[in-house]
């Protein structure tokens, strides 16, 4: 049986509109919304990695069963990110039957040459990118640049005119992560 874990963003939780959205429209499959430790200790400022990676791994542990295709991860812009950073790891891959990367920052907003891509090359797992087509973190353009290195089959799903936080587009997320993990 598939679970689903997600993350939220930098600036916000696991009850995230779009991840409670997303967890109703993939019901009755078992998925577990989680929080960074930052968070849960009331700090605003994101762990440094490592610290973030391990916080994806430990809320993992228990949802890996032995066949490398249950457990698909993802979330929001950082919570993708790190969750592909996991899985994309050179010493240690999480294992993962896919990604969900809602709003990844391929590069901070007017510095596309700070580009988080490094790990790309690694991801050898099925990725669903849903981004806005004005989202200052990555243009479309950038995204499919990059996602090229990615030897996993990608999806690119975007939300025309919206930008980094795909504010209205709740049920349409939902159901584009809903329908892709249910063709994987």
């Amino acid at each position: 049986m598939k679970r689903l874990l997600l993350f939220p963003g930098a600036g916000s939780a696991s009850t995230h509109s779009s991840l409670l959205a997303i967890e109703a429209a993939v019901a009755p499959m078992p998925c577990v919304r989680a929080d960074f430790s930052y968070r849960t200790l009331g700090r605003k400022a994101p762990d440094r990695p490592p610290v973030l990676l391990q916080t994806v791994r430990d809320e993992a542990a228990p949802l890996v069963a032995s066949e490398r295709d249950s457990l698909v991860l993802g979330g929001r812009s950082m919570g993708g990110r790190i969750c592909s950073l996991a899985v994309g790891d050179e010493v240690a891959p999480l294992r993962a039957a896919g990604l969900v990367l809602i709003c990844y920052p391929l590069h901070p907003p007017g510095k596309p040459e700070r580009l988080r891509v490094e790990h790309f090359p690694r991801l050898d797992v099925p990725c669903l990118f849903i981004s806005g087509t004005r989202d200052a973190f990555g243009t479309p353009a950038e995204l499919m640049q990059w996602t090229a290195t990615i030897p996993g089959a990608v999806t690119h799903e975007w939300m025309d005119g919206k930008g980094h936080d795909l504010k209205g587009c709740d049920d349409r997320i939902a159901a584009l992560v809903a329908a892709w993990i249910s063709a994987l």
